[in-house]
C-alpha cells in the first residue's frame, strides 16, 4: 500500500508558496518503501538501442540497396489449420523469419558510396544488405563492429555474372508454407530474400512478359495473391476456395494451370481468379504433392510423389498421363520448373529444402544444391514451390520520371525530383515508444504511463541519399496523467536556421513560442514540440519537417534524438531520457523545491528509476500503478547488469512479460 505523505491542506499551503509544484493530482508515492530498488552500473543510461553506421562502396555503375535488421530468430505467428502436401489436414504452430519485415533504409550509391546512420536495438548484431542491379540481386549478412558495418561490392571479384547483350540470366523463385518468398541462383546456389507473403503457400508461378508472381495462399480462404516483381508487392486477386501444391502460367493462354491433391486440374483467370475449366488426369500412380510445369515448346509435365509425367489432351478432353521416370523417386517432390536451358529442376520436401535437376528424357536427376548435395550448400529452410524468373541484359527500363538520376522503379517518389529514398526508425512496419513518468524530480510509480507516444519516423532522402524532410508519424497510446502536459524533442547540434518548417505540431494551451518556420524560441538547437498537451495527439498525426539545405543523416541525427515532456504547462520543467540534456527553456531538478530525488540532475532517481525510457519496439505499457518490474520480468535484472542481459527483455517472448498487468 502506498504512503500518503501530505494531507490535501498542506499541498494547497506548499502549492501557495512554492512557484514550482511539485507534485501531480496523482497521489504521490514513496517508492522507497514499496518498490524494489535497483542497483545499476555507474553512467548506466537504460538505452535499448544504439546508433550504427552503415558504409557501403560498389564500383558498379548503378545499383539499388536495401537494409534491413537481421536476426536468424523466428516469432511465433499464431497456430493454423491447413492441407498439407501429403493431404493430411494439420493445425501447427507457425513460425516466421522477421527479416523482409525490418527495412531500414534505401539507396543509390553515390560516386559509389552509401552511408547511412541508423538506430538498431541492442540486441541485433547483424544487418541483412540486398543489392539490386536491373532485378539481378546479390545478398550478405554482415556483422555490426563498435556500431558500424563496412561492405565493399567489387564487380569484378563478386559471384556476380558478367551478361553479354542479349544474354538471359535465370532465377528460381520460391515460396514456402512458412510466408518466405526468396530467391536461389542455380549457377552459385546463393539465396536471397525477397518479400514477407500475406499467406505462406505451396504453389508459385510466373507471367514473364508483366513480370508478376502468382501464389494461392495454403489455407482457407485459399487466396491467389498476386506479387509483382518490380514494385515488390503484393495485392490480393480473389479467393478461391481450394489450395493444393500444384500451380503453373501457361504462357501460349496466359491462364494459371492448378492441380490439388488429386487427379484434377483446373483452369484459372489470373486477373479474376475465375474458373474456367476442370480435366481429369488419368494414370498417375500416386495423385499427391509435387508440381505442374510448362516446357518451352507447351508440353505439360506434373511430378507426384510417385515420380514425373508428361501429360497430353486425349480426345474426350482430359489428360492422359505417360510416366517418364521408370522407377519412384527416392525422394518427395514439391515443386519444379524450366530454366532457359530446358532443364528441369525440383525440390524436395524436408525441413531443409534440397534442389535436384532432372532429365526429362530419361528421368534420371542429381542433387545440385543443399545438405545432401555435398558441396557445401544448405538452405535451413523449406522450398514449397519453385518456378523460373528470365532477366535479360538488354531489356532494362531506364524510365526517370522526375529526371533526378534514379530509376521510376527504384525511386520512391517517381514524380519528385527532390525526394527518392526513405530511411526509416525503427523499420518500415515498426514503431517506437518513448514512455514518461511526470512526477519528476519526486518519486513516481514507474508504470510509465503518464505520456506514452507511440511514433514512427520517416527521412525522406534525395537521389544524393541526403534528407530533405523528416516525417514523424505519432500518436499518445498511454495517458495516465492528471497534469495537461506537452510533449516534444531536441534535434541536438542542429541549428533552427536550418529547419524551413513545421507542419502538423498542435499548440493551443498559450505557452509555447515558436519562430517563424514552426521551431520553438529562444532555443540554441532544434527544437520541434509536438503538442502543448499530450491529449491533442491520441490520434494519429503526422508532423513533417522541412530543411532549408539537405542534410546528412550523421548531421541530423536519427530518431527519437532527445524527447522529453512539459510538465503541467511550466515550461522550464522537462522530463528527459537518462543522461540526456535539458533545451535552453528547462531548468535542472536543484532548481524545484521539494522531494528531490534526482539530486544529480541526470533523470535517475535515487533508488535507480528513471523518468524516461525509450523503445524501439511497439512496448507495451504497464498497467496504472503496476510498476514496470512487475510488468516485465526481466527489466530488473537487465538494468543492474547494465544491459548486457536480458537485451530484449520488452519483447513477447515466452516468460518477459505478465500479461495481466500490461495495457
Amino acid at each position: 500500500m502506498k504512503k500518503i505523505k501530505l494531507n490535501l491542506l498542506t499541498i494547497i499551503v506548499l502549492s501557495l508558496l512554492n512557484g514550482c509544484n511539485l507534485f501531480s493530482p496523482e497521489d504521490k508515492v514513496d517508492t522507497d518503501g514499496d518498490l524494489l530498488s535497483l542497483s545499476i552500473p555507474s553512467g548506466f543510461d537504460f538505452s535499448t538501442y544504439h546508433d550504427v553506421t552503415i558504409n557501403i562502396e560498389d564500383d558498379g555503375n548503378y545499383a539499388k540497396y536495401e537494409i534491413f535488421a537481421y536476426t536468424e530468430d523466428l516469432y511465433d505467428a499464431g497456430t493454423e489449420t491447413f492441407e498439407d502436401e501429403f493431404g493430411e489436414t494439420v493445425t501447427e504452430t507457425i513460425y516466421k523469419s522477421e527479416v523482409m519485415e525490418k527495412l531500414l533504409f534505401t539507396g543509390v550509391p553515390n560516386d559509389g558510396v552509401l552511408e547511412q546512420t541508423i538506430n538498431l536495438p541492442k540486441f541485433y548484431d547483424k544487418v541483412y544488405i540486398r543489392r539490386n542491379e536491373n532485378l539481378n540481386y546479390f545478398s550478405t549478412i554482415e556483422e555490426i563492429v563498435d556500431q558500424k558495418v563496412n561492405f565493399s561490392f567489387n564487380n569484378s571479384n563478386s559471384n556476380e555474372r558478367t551478361l553479354a547483350e542479349g544474354d538471359v540470366t535465370d532465377y528460381l523463385y520460391c515460396v514456402n508454407g512458412s510466408g518466405q518468398l526468396f530467391q536461389v541462383d542455380p549457377l552459385t546456389g546463393d539465396l536471397t530474400d525477397l518479400s514477407a507473403m500475406p499467406m505462406g503457400s505451396y504453389t508459385c508461378a510466373i507471367d514473364q512478359e508483366n513480370k508478376v508472381l502468382y501464389s494461392i495462399g495454403k489455407s482457407k480462404p485459399y487466396p491467389l495473391m498476386k506479387y509483382s516483381i518490380v514494385d515488390n508487392s503484393w495485392e490480393t486477386v480473389a479467393n478461391l476456395g481450394m489450395g493444393g501444391p500444384r500451380l503453373d502460367f501457361n504462357t501460349k493462354d496466359g491462364l494459371l494451370y492448378f492441380s490439388d491433391n488429386s487427379a484434377n486440374l483446373f483452369v484459372f483467370d489470373p486477373a479474376t481468379g475465375e474458373n474456367l475449366d476442370k480435366k481429369s488426369i488419368l494414370g498417375l500412380h500416386n495423385t499427391t504433392g509435387g508440381d505442374l510445369a510448362f516446357a518451352e515448346d507447351g508440353t505439360l509435365f506434373i511430378c507426384t510423389f510417385s515420380g514425373l509425367y508428361e501429360l497430353e489432351l486425349n480426345d474426350d478432353g482430359d489428360y492422359s498421363s505417360t510416366r517418364i521416370s521408370t522407377d519412384n523417386l527416392p525422394f518427395t517432390p514439391t515443386s519444379m520448373t524450366f530454366d532457359s536451358n530446358k532443364e528441369l529442376w525440383l525440390a524436395e520436401a524436408s525441413s531443409s529444402a534440397d534442389l535436384i535437376i532432372m532429365d526429362t528424357e530419361t528421368g534420371g536427376w542429381e542433387y545440385k544444391y543443399g545438405a545432401r548435395a555435398n558441396n557445401g550448400t544448405s538452405y535451413g529452410r523449406k522450398l514449397n514451390d519453385l518456378t523460373t524468373f528470365r532477366v535479360y541484359s538488354d531489356v532494362v527500363d531506364e524510365t526517370d520520371s522526375d529526371g533526378d538520376g534514379i530509376k521510376d522503379s527504384d525511386d520512391a517518389f517517381p514524380d519528385d525530383a527532390d525526394a527518392a529514398f526513405e530511411s526509416f526508425t525503427p523499420s518500415k512496419y515498426g514503431r517506437g515508444t518513448i514512455a514518461f513518468e511526470d512526477l519528476w524530480p519526486s518519486s513516481g510509480d514507474y508504470d510509465f504511463n503518464d505520456a506514452a507516444l507511440s511514433y514512427q519516423a520517416i527521412a525522406i532522402l534525395n537521389s544524393d541519399n541526403l534528407a530533405v524532410r523528416l516525417e514523424l508519424i505519432c500518436n499518445i497510446k498511454a495517458n495516465g496523467a492528471g497534469y495537461t502536459n506537452g510533449i516534444g524533442f531536441e534535434i541536438e547540434g542542429l541549428n533552427p536556421s536550418k529547419v524551413a518548417s513545421v507542419t502538423g505540431t498542435v499548440l493551443n494551451q498559450g505557452y509555447i513560442t515558436t519562430n517563424d518556420n514552426g521551431t520553438e524560441a529562444d532555443q540554441e538547437n532544434t527544437v520541434i514540440i509536438l503538442a502543448d498537451d499530450v491529449d491533442n495527439l491520441l490520434n494519429e498525426t503526422t508532423i513533417t519537417i522541412s530543411f532549408v539545405e539537405p542534410i546528412s543523416t550523421s548531421e541530423l541525427g536519427v530518431a527519437p534524438f532527445n524527447p522529453f515532456i512539459i510538465i503541467n504547462k511550466e515550461r522550464e520543467k522537462e522530463v528527459h531520457l537518462p543522461y540526456k540534456s535539458i533545451t535552453s527553456l528547462g531548468n535542472q531538478s536543484y532548481v524545484f523545491t521539494g522531494d528531490n530525488k534526482d539530486i544529480d540532475g541526470n533523470f535517475i532517481s535515487e533508488n535507480g528509476y528513471p523518468w524516461a525510457i525509450s523503445i524501439i519496439h511497439d512496448f507495451k505499457v504497464p498497467k496504472e500503478k503496476v510498476d514496470i518490474t512487475s510488468a516485465y520480468n526481466f527489466f530488473g535484472a537487465w538494468a543492474e547488469s547494465g544491459g548486457t542481459a536480458y537485451e530484449d527483455w520488452y519483447k513477447d517472448n515466452p516468460g518477459n512479460r505478465n500479461e495481466d498487468l500490461i495495457e
